[in-house]
């Protein structure tokens, strides 16, 4: 299943601009919402009526919008001055993008919870699913305690919020949410593909086609342990057999990026791949981009020249997901800071690209627009990098303290920087700054905003701030 977000954004964008007058302060406990813990999560039934027509429609379904993760908004009225609208205070940080579904804002904490705010911050319903796995527990790692990473996403066939969480025992399971009342209807735990779930860390957005939920793998911060990086494909019903991907390295080779599994016209799925085991030949199909098929065979692959280099020195693919383009090209960033474009017909191996030239040190997920790709980076500023005609030219720098993941509506580039706490409005001819604010709490790393109407929504460490933005 593609979702289609021309034929459903204008309801909602309607929806969201008569809300815009309710936004006026801070959260406010509005009506008691309906609240569901699982201590001890058991397995749920089959999600409620098949008709697409009975669930809500979607104005930000999943990270960066659309399974190609263009972090492009169509519908948004012109930006201007920025004000807070509201901020919520949850049971623990939001990691992921905030999704936009119907009249309800969707946000997963990493206390293993899964909320529904209104338009105006107020909570309607809750869904605890377990217990996160507190740092002290961990070999190693940055987030405490660790539930909920990865930007859950929402099927518009079957009416369900996805989200992975880890829980006690270092388990990370699947859950299926009702979006009208936080029930559960889906379940299902998710044996680690490389047999080493302690050291897993599931942060990489979720994705689905083709009626099946695509999970990605990682390690934790600093690399402890024995994990290899992996995609499992679920099937949203819940029910049925596994499909897996392993990185064939030794040791590493996380699939992490926040963008997540990024998929192409055709069905194919792009992911960065992180360093792996090997600095000298044979390549061990680490530091990459790889192409997987729906059921997810490794179909073709490009690397660096220096990808044993890389691999050394901690330089790899794997902290960014790649952009794929609608004409066939593929741009990849990593940690060396070179931009390399690709075909996505022909990834080309090890020293495949089409055309390289320096971008910056890439961490997050990028917006694109037309033939222009918005690159996160760390230190120097956010880089506009335009890939026309098969050529790779970077227009410009942002900010060097806008480091976040871009996305693009109303006339503007969004960015949050994690470090200062501050959102920016850009001009995307030039980069400079139109307006920026103080979102009033800290972000968690990589944080991106999201687009709906005239707010943008950015998850923070207590919870999620809506800014009105037009």
């Amino acid at each position: 299943m593609r979702v289609s977000r021309s034929s459903v954004l204008l309801p909602v964008s309607a929806a969201l601009a008569l809300a815009l007058s309710a936004c006026g302060g801070p959260a406010s406990a509005g009506p008691a919402p309906a609240t569901r813990t699982l201590s001890s999560p058991t397995a749920a039934g089959a999600a409620g009526p098949s008709s697409p027509a009975a669930f809500p429609a979607v104005a930000w379904p999943m990270y960066h919008g659309d399974t190609a993760r263009t972090g492009a908004e169509s519908g948004m009225p012109a930006a201007g001055q920025l004000a807070i609208g509201w901020n919520a205070h949850l049971d623990g940080a939001v990691y992921g993008q905030p999704l936009i579904v119907g009249s309800l804002v969707i946000a997963a904490t990493e206390n293993d919870t899964v909320y529904a705010l209104d338009l105006a911050g107020r909570v309607r319903w809750r869904t605890h699913v377990g217990t996160p796995v507190p740092l002290a527990d961990l070999p190693c790692g940055n987030i405490d305690p660790l539930g909920i990473t990865g930007t859950p996403v929402y099927d518009p066939a079957d009416g369900l919020v996805y989200a992975v969480a880890e829980t006690a025992g270092y388990h990370h399971v699947l859950f299926g949410f009702s979006t009208t009342d936080g029930s559960v209807r889906v379940e299902r735990d998710i044996p680690a593909p490389d047999g080493q779930p302690r050291y897993d860390q599931q942060r990489a957005a979720l994705t689905i086609e083709g009626g099946r939920i695509y999970v990605a793998f990682g390690g934790l911060d600093g690399d402890c342990g024995p994990y290899r990086g992996s995609v499992v494909a679920v099937p949203a019903s819940g029910s049925g057999p596994l499909l897996s991907y392993v990185v064939p390295t030794a040791r590493e080779g996380g699939i992490w990026a926040t963008g997540g599994p990024v998929i192409g016209p055709d069905g194919t799925l792009y992911v960065g791949v992180g360093n792996g085991a090997a600095s000298a030949p044979p390549f061990d199909h680490s530091d990459s981009v790889t192409a997987l098929s729906p059921l997810l065979s490794r179909v073709a692959e490009f690397a660096p020249s220096t990808w044993a280099d890389d691999n050394a020195n901690d330089l790899d693919l794997g902290s960014m997901s790649p952009a794929v383009l609608k004409d066939g090209t593929i741009l990849a960033v990593g940690k060396r800071g070179t931009g390399y474009l690709l075909r996505a017909s022909q990834l080309g191996g090890v020293g495949g690209q089409v055309a390289q030239a320096p971008v910056c040190r890439a961490f997050g997920g990028t917006a694109v627009s037309g033939s222009t790709v918005y690159v996160p980076c760390e230190g120097g500023g956010l880089s506009a990098v335009d890939v026309a005609g098969g050529q790779l030219r970077v227009l410009w720098h942002g900010p060097s303290s806008a480091a976040g993941s871009p996305v693009v509506g109303g006339g503007a580039v969004w960015v949050a920087d994690w470090e200062s706490s501050v959102l920016y409005e850009l001009d995307p001819a030039t980069g400079s700054t139109r307006h920026e604010i103080g979102l009033g709490s800290a972000l968690p790393h990589f944080a991106s905003p999201s687009l709906a109407g005239g707010l943008i929504f950015v998850g923070t460490a207590e919870g999620v701030v809506a800014v009105r933005g037009a």
